[in-house]
């Protein structure tokens, strides 16, 4: 978080951005640091009993148990620093977003944003563009698709089949500020993040 803020005192940053909750499987954080947090007083939740998910997967179900039924339904959750380490580990949070395809979750780097779109519902993106773009793809994992319709990009599909080893549309390009996006597959909507230029 200091990093985000480098005009800032990191501790007056580190104080103020603190989490609620750490869960994982710690094999990963510092002892300096897991110390530094139960010193502040946040929730330590040790799930290292579970090697079959991840620590993403561990902390979309603490939220999703914490979170009110009625609440769910308007649940957006936004993973940042989630893309951009070990591919493994990448591979991993797509995954997450199969396993909660009800829940919106947008996995964020400095670089792009990517979110389910779940083959239940026709899609309409609203752009930003002062914040993202025009960069875009859009592909099925796992599931192929055989009919994708898009409106508002620059290469349109029209009940368009896409799948691993056939056709994806990557280095696609926005050209509208409302996109729309109807399959028979749950895909992957991907757009980059533009850079603040100083």
């Amino acid at each position: 978080m200091p990093e985000m803020f480098p005009d800032e005192d990191p501790v007056e940053v580190r104080l103020r951005h603190k989490p609620d909750v750490i869960k994982g499987d710690m094999d990963s954080i510092r002892s300096e640091v897991k110390e530094y947090y139960i010193n502040l007083g946040v929730n330590i939740v040790d799930a290292s009993h579970d090697q079959d998910t991840t620590d993403l997967h561990k902390c979309i179900s603490y939220i999703c148990d914490c979170t009110p039924d009625i609440e769910k339904p308007n649940l957006c959750i936004l993973v940042a620093g989630a893309l951009g380490g070990r591919f493994d580990h990448e591979v991993g949070n797509l995954n997450v977003l199969y396993r909660f395809s009800n829940i919106r979750i947008i996995l964020l780097s400095d670089d792009s944003l990517i979110h389910l779109l779940p083959k239940t519902h026709r899609h309409k993106i609203c752009i930003q563009p002062s914040v993202e773009g025009p960069n875009c793809g859009l592909f099925p994992l796992g599931t192929p698709s055989s009919s994708t319709t898009t409106t508002g990009l620059q290469w349109n599909l029209t009940n368009t089949s896409m799948s691993f080893g056939g056709l994806i549309s990557t280095s696609n390009i926005v050209c509208d500020e409302k996109i729309t996006v109807h399959s028979d597959s749950d895909l992957v909507w991907t757009i980059s993040i533009k850079k603040e230029h100083k």
